[in-house]
């Protein structure tokens, strides 16, 4: 089962200002970015929180805090199996959040991207 609501960001929801807003504010803290980032490197695979308490030396009553935000912004996705929860990072919204961040970055033109380094060689 994973945990959304409709506030949260979600595939059919456009990126608004106010949706950027709350997931920028999510990551703007150093437990939450490391949690983040710890997710970011777990893949599909997610960690649960005691996996994430021992690999950042967090206490488990604040990292469920801040998991609690991160989940909250959908930055994170929360899956019951069996007893345990498993946790991961929606890549799906960091990009979307990624892109609205740089969607302006050619002056509202098509970035010129190679293959070979994807970053936008007109930036």
């Amino acid at each position: 089962m994973k945990i959304n609501s409709s506030h949260h960001l979600t595939k059919t929801t456009p990126l608004t200002e106010e949706l950027a807003v709350k997931a920028l504010a999510a990551l703007a803290h150093g437990h939450r970015l490391r949690v983040f980032r710890a997710l970011v490197v777990a893949g599909p695979t997610g960690l649960t929180p005691g996996m994430l308490s021992a690999q950042l030396d967090v206490a488990a009553s604040a990292l469920s805090f801040h998991l609690k935000e991160l989940a909250y912004s959908s930055m994170v996705s929360i899956e019951h199996q069996g007893r345990n929860l498993i946790y991961r990072a929606n890549f799906e919204q960091m990009n979307t959040l990624l892109a609205y961040l740089t969607e302006h970055c050619c002056a509202g033109e098509p970035c010129e991207v190679t293959d070979d380094d994807a970053i936008c060689t007109t930036c």
